[in-house]
């Protein structure tokens, strides 16, 4: 087996510090380094894996850990622009993109624009610019293989699939989040510290707000469209609380197949870096006899709107759903922060999605735009719903 060379963005979150366990577990070499600000994680990520370049988006952070590893030999960039050298440098064969929300576009495309297999892992960039990203993967030959756990799975069940057509529907399964079975009235005193304390999986705050509100998923289904050439008509999402069944493709002739395994990140990852090969992993092995049984239902859309809302996205395409991910990203930093309460989130994007009139995406300069036109209506008007506690 081929040992990739990767270049990681992202990795001091809880995708990159499980990836940088695959890469250890592997002896596979990393090329790069690429975070927001944590210095001292990336500090001791450095030492460990002595890339070749680390890149920190933060200004003031990329300068205290260019003078912190200077008698090390390991270059430091900064801003967007050392992100996208890091997802393009030359001596990576991988770029695994696990930063959070719409600054892994650009350094994506950089990506693709270098000839790099991309893992992603960054749902926003597909979410935002699929249209972009998609067709200039295509053009360049670059394969995009997901490393979301449902994405991995409805990419496993495809693997025999010989032409799209054969393909009904995506079952793209939920956990349902913390709140699973709770009506609306019973969420209006959230706590942050309530909505990032997933049942089934290690996630950063951010997603496990998302994933609280069912916007994850909502965003998961845009990302699915893209990836895999099918409407959002034939999506389907299913609340499977076990997490034992990551996702499932039904094809034409009635089979459903799907991928089973126990919820942990490692193996999405892993398969991403060495496919078409498999590896070892050291992954807890399901006993069927003690799950027992597997249970599934239907979201509930009336408590958690934002999915619909995310559909309704999916169907207007264009701008919309960039629009609408910028708005939520405002909105779930507002939410974290204590400025606005859990159920002005969705709220707030219904109010934002029922004004914004969407237009064609034919630059990242418009994806850039419509992130700016969803984040300036939350900010216009989050004071609004800070009473609705």
């Amino acid at each position: 087996m081929v040992k990739p060379v990767l270049s990681l963005l992202g990795s001091t979150g809880s995708i990159g510090e499980q990836t940088l366990d695959v890469v250890r577990r592997r002896g596979y070499r990393v090329a790069a380094l690429a975070a927001n600000r944590s210095v001292d994680t990336l500090y001791r990520q450095a030492l460990e894996f002595r890339p070749e370049l680390v890149a920190v988006y933060d200004e003031t952070a990329a300068e205290e850990l260019r003078a912190r590893l200077r008698p090390e030999g390991i270059r430091v960039t900064a801003g967007e622009e050392g992100l996208c050298e890091a997802a393009a440098l030359p001596g990576a064969d991988v770029t695994l993109t696990a930063v959070v929300g719409m600054v892994g576009l650009r350094p994506t495309l950089e990506a693709i624009g270098a000839g790099k297999r991309i893992a992603l892992a960054n749902k926003e960039t597909l979410v935002a610019g699929g249209d972009i990203v998609m067709e200039r993967a295509r053009a360049k030959g670059v394969p995009i293989l997901p490393v979301d756990s449902e994405h991995s799975a409805i990419f496993q069940s495809m693997l025999g699939c010989a032409d799209r057509r054969e393909v009904r529907k995506l079952l793209l399964t939920a956990s349902g989040g913390p709140f699973f079975g709770r009506k609306r009235k019973q969420l209006s005193q959230i706590t942050p510290a309530e909505a990032v304390a997933h049942p089934n999986w290690k996630m950063g705050r951010k997603i496990s707000v998302d994933s609280a509100t069912l916007m994850n998923k909502g965003l998961e289904l845009i990302e699915a469209m893209h990836l895999f050439s099918v409407p959002p008509e034939r999506i389907q999402v299913v609340v499977h609380r076990e997490s034992v069944v990551h996702s499932m493709v039904e094809y034409v002739d009635g089979c459903v197949m799907a991928q089973l395994s126990s919820p942990d990140m490692r193996l999405p990852i892993q398969l991403a870096l060495t496919y078409p090969e498999r590896a070892e992993l050291d992954l807890a092995p399901l006993d069927f006899a003690k799950l027992g049984s597997l249970t599934f239902a239907e979201p509930d859309e009336e408590t958690f709107p934002a999915l619909a809302l995310c559909r309704e996205a999916a169907v207007q395409g264009g701008s919309v759903p960039a629009a609408l991910n910028g708005a939520n990203e405002a909105a779930v930093a507002l939410f974290l922060t204590e400025k606005i309460p859990f159920l002005a989130i969705d709220r707030l994007l219904s109010a934002f999605l029922a004004q914004y009139a969407g237009e064609r995406l034919r630059t990242v300069e418009d994806v850039i735009r419509a992130d700016r036109a969803g984040r300036a209506f939350i900010e216009a008007h989050a004071a609004e719903y800070t009473e609705q506690r």
